[in-house]
């Protein structure tokens, strides 16, 4: 990675140092992804905060890829010696720059407006590299939320699952009645998602530290990881032959439709569920992904500051305070469908799934069971990260045994270290 990044950071130096090169002093500058009707709503709350400053706005979006065209995007200005005020990156993504010496320092504005203590400490990781603040966490998603069709369970006399082999019990029943038991898209880090699941709801928290944010080799070839791999291919049998390349927002509206019973899929579903006039936690009924209860997989996204002259540092920490601010943490993730990274900020707006999200992550926080999601850039770099994902995907779609799939992931892993 230093050397990938070697050319960036004399660039990045360098643009520093110039003056007036990139922004008006009372600007900034921000590059995102956010680029759907209401995330661009939720940014705008952002950008009129700041008006109301005195600092003026310079949208940079950049839609597609779920973040990877924005990065793109973000390493050719980085390179070009003209980096954004801020930038959007996932927990993982902030470690790379962070560790290349790249992002400037927040710590000052973050020590006057206390935010080490409202900001869970596994998520406050990722934003402080060697004592200093260098990124702003926008919001807290969790993944391991299992959705259901309540009208489909209770016209067939069924409860929410709460282990896999109740889960299990209740997708044969569905499949017995033609009702898809699982709305799934065949994309790999979809695949993934639901792999964390069963990883954390069979093996516990331990486990997944363990394997998953460890790699450690003994839980990567354990029985238990052979297990993970055996309730997938029982989870590849309740899904619909077109799953294959399907969007998870097209999943989810099979669930909304009642097409299907169930999807494992992260609070972002919520989003669809409200704009099909459907009410989150009533009509889709929310509940943990089977056997996670107690625990609470995250990722996060941040806004990472790059630095900046010393005419426009005021501008920049207005913009980290703004986005930390308890009423932009409200207003951005009632729409996004996520929670707050402050764990101060009421849930008297949130919807039921939102309030229960929120007093979960209080639990985990205490427990020490708030874990960072492989699937979602917040638990391995990206080359591990994608080298498993094609051993899960692969398994999945193929008759690989689960023993060859748990011996396939470690060599995997080892070859991408």
């Amino acid at each position: 990675m230093k050397s990938t990044f070697a050319s960036l950071a004399i660039a990045a130096a360098l643009s520093a140092s110039v003056s007036g090169f990139a922004l008006a002093q009372d600007s900034v500058e921000v590059l995102h992804w956010w680029t759907s009707g209401g995330e661009a709503a939720a940014v705008g709350v952002l950008k009129d905060d700041l008006q109301k400053q005195g600092v003026g706005w310079q949208d940079m979006p950049v839609a597609g890829g779920g973040g990877e065209a924005a990065n793109t995007a973000l390493k050719a200005r980085v390179t070009s010696g003209n980096p954004p005020t801020a930038a959007q990156l996932l927990g993982m993504a902030v470690n790379e720059w962070s560790e290349e010496g790249l992002l400037g320092d927040l710590t000052s504005v973050a020590d006057q407006e206390g935010w080490g203590t409202v900001v869970p400490d596994a998520i406050k990781n990722f934003a402080v590299h060697d004592g200093k603040w260098q990124a702003v966490p926008v919001n807290i998603h969790r993944p391991n939320w299992l959705w259901i069709n309540a009208k489909v369970f209770k016209d067939n006399g069924l409860e929410p699952p709460k282990t896999w082999d109740e889960f299990n019990a209740v997708a044969d029943k569905l499949k017995e009645k033609g009702i898809v038991p699982l709305a799934h898209g065949g994309q790999p880090w979809q695949d993934t998602t639901v792999f964390d699941d069963v990883v954390l709801g069979i093996g516990g928290p331990e486990f997944y530290k363990k394997a998953i944010l460890e790699l450690d080799d003994a839980a990567l070839k354990s029985d238990t990881m052979v297990k993970v791999f055996d309730q997938m291919r029982k989870i590849r049998g309740y899904v619909d032959p077109n799953f294959s390349g399907r969007d998870w927002n097209l999943a989810t509206a099979m669930v909304l439709k009642g097409e299907a019973a169930m999807q494992l899929m992260g609070d972002w579903a919520k989003g669809e569920i409200v704009k099909a006039n459907l009410t989150p936690g009533v009509d889709i009924l929310c509940v943990t992904a089977p056997g996670t209860e107690g625990s609470f997989l995250f990722n996060t996204d941040f806004f990472a500051m790059f630095p900046v002259g010393d005419s426009k540092l005021a501008a920049q920490h207005k913009l980290a305070a703004s986005v930390m601010s308890p009423s932009f943490q409200e207003a951005f993730n009632l729409v996004k469908g996520s929670i707050p990274a402050r764990t101060d900020v009421s849930g008297d707006k949130f919807d039921a799934c939102a309030k229960k999200s929120m007093g979960d992550l209080k639990s985990a926080v205490s427990s020490g069971t708030l874990l960072g999601s492989l699937a979602h850039g917040h638990a391995e770099p990206a080359g591990i990260q994608r080298a498993m994902f094609d051993v899960v995907t692969q398994h999945f779609n193929s008759d690989m045994s689960s023993k060859d799939a748990a011996a396939a992931l470690v060599t995997a892993i080892n070859a991408a270290r």
